[in-house]
């Protein structure tokens, strides 16, 4: 099996519907109405999605949740070939961005992960995220709780949710004091909203890579200064499908922008709310644009070098990534 690494997973997203559903069952949390008779996630469109993840998220409530959610989505992970995945977990359902309580959720998590290395081989980080359409003044203390545990686990702070709402220059503040702390930027920006908030995600808080950002291709001269700048863009076909932003994988413009020279990266997401995993965005791509082993290998390479990790665990993934193509 190809080696993968997946720069963009959200861990709450990744929560196996079944797995919630047990939780809540455990708690007497009534959330059924989130669930498809089938069980899966049931919803239509990107604002019943993000509606339904709040309310798979409030089951919850624990560090020991969390714990078991990082060995359910990193098992699967691996059984498809993931060998390193840098995972958004957001302080604002870690604990209500109580500082004390975030370090608790983070520390749960990253023992796992410890533990899930060891047993199976797969390399996690961390990328504490604020969400959009909570607004900047609590993407603050999301900020104050990432830069008070920033290091060699924490290595990334993001932003997320609903795209169209606010400005990105008003978290300006949340990116500067995460990044006096070390942790590398990268912004949800060009998914639901044009080419312009690239341009914003850019020019407003240094992002250093792009989550989605495939509406850049509607503003050519923009997909030209991606290039040129190396920007690496977090693309999810699977999940932008399945929202219906394009028809296709072959509608799909990741790749067009492969062809016309920006690095990107294939992630799932949230991929059990989309029906998918990272097998499935491999095969998709390849019966869409005829990808062969050559290309994935390279969008690997792309996504280990833009990997916000430190030099030792860049090597480490380097060296498996280089014996699976001896």
């Amino acid at each position: 099996m190809t080696p993968k690494l997946e720069l963009h997973l959200h861990l709450e997203g990744a929560a196996p519907p079944r797995f919630i559903a047990s939780l809540a069952k455990e708690k007497h949390i009534d959330i059924a109405g989130i669930f498809a008779p089938d069980g899966s996630y049931r919803f239509s469109g990107f604002a019943e999605f993000v509606k339904i993840y709040e309310a798979a998220c409030t089951t919850l409530t624990r560090p020991e949740d969390y714990q078991r959610l990082t060995r359910a989505v990193l098992e699967d992970q691996a059984q498809h070939g993931v060998i390193y995945t840098e995972i958004f977990l957001s302080p604002d359902f870690c604990g209500g961005r109580d500082r004390g309580a975030w370090r608790e959720y983070l520390q749960a998590v990253r023992e796992e992960a410890a533990a899930l290395e060891r047993e199976v081989g797969i390399t996690m980080k961390a990328i504490a995220t604020c969400i959009r359409h909570f607004g900047p003044d609590k993407a603050r203390q999301t900020a104050r709780c990432a830069a008070e545990t920033a290091g060699d686990f924490l290595v990334g702070f993001g932003i997320a949710g609903v795209e169209t709402m606010g400005k990105l220059k008003d978290f300006r503040w949340s990116f500067d004091a995460a990044r006096e702390a070390g942790l590398k930027p990268t912004v949800h920006a060009g998914e639901w909203a044009g080419p312009s908030e690239v341009r914003d995600a850019l020019r407003d808080l240094g992002a250093q890579r792009i989550g989605h950002g495939v509406r850049a291709i509607e503003d050519l001269a923009l997909v030209d200064e991606l290039a040129e700048r190396g920007t690496v863009l977090e693309c999810c076909p699977g999940s932008n499908v399945a929202l219906g932003i394009y028809p296709s994988f072959r509608k799909h413009p990741i790749g067009e922008l492969y062809h016309r020279g920006v690095k990107v990266t294939v992630s799932t997401d949230d991929p059990p709310f989309f029906h998918t995993n990272l097998t499935r965005e491999y095969e998709m791509l390849h019966e869409a644009f005829d990808w062969d082993e050559g290309v994935f290998a390279t969008l690997n390479r792309t996504a280990l070098d833009a990997a916000f990790c430190d030099t030792d665990t860049k090597d480490k993934i380097a060296k498996r990534l280089e014996a699976a193509h001896v």
